[in-house]
């Protein structure tokens, strides 16, 4: 069973990272929805660009993101108490 997370909750984030970076949460979203990250990857210094880049590339290296327990604090804090499956 997928679980959603709360719109609003997501819709801060984009807020606060496009302000962030300097790109309207509109753009922001539609270029998350796509599969692209030209925008955050723009404004991101080049070796956090590099490193991004790998992870996005590597699926063993986002795996073991997911799984570190600021992750995992994260989405719980996002889904409104929901644990991470």
């Amino acid at each position: 069973m997928k679980q959603e997370i709360d719109k609003s909750k997501i819709n801060g984030l984009l807020s606060v990272i496009s302000k962030k970076i300097g790109v309207p949460p509109e753009k922001l979203k539609t270029e998350l929805e796509e599969g692209k990250f030209d925008s955050a990857l723009n404004a991101m210094n080049k070796n956090d660009a590099a490193r991004f880049q790998q992870a996005v590339n590597n699926p063993k290296i986002v795996e073991k993101m997911m799984s570190s327990p600021q992750a995992k604090a994260l989405y719980e804090k996002l889904s409104g108490g929901k644990k991470m499956q």
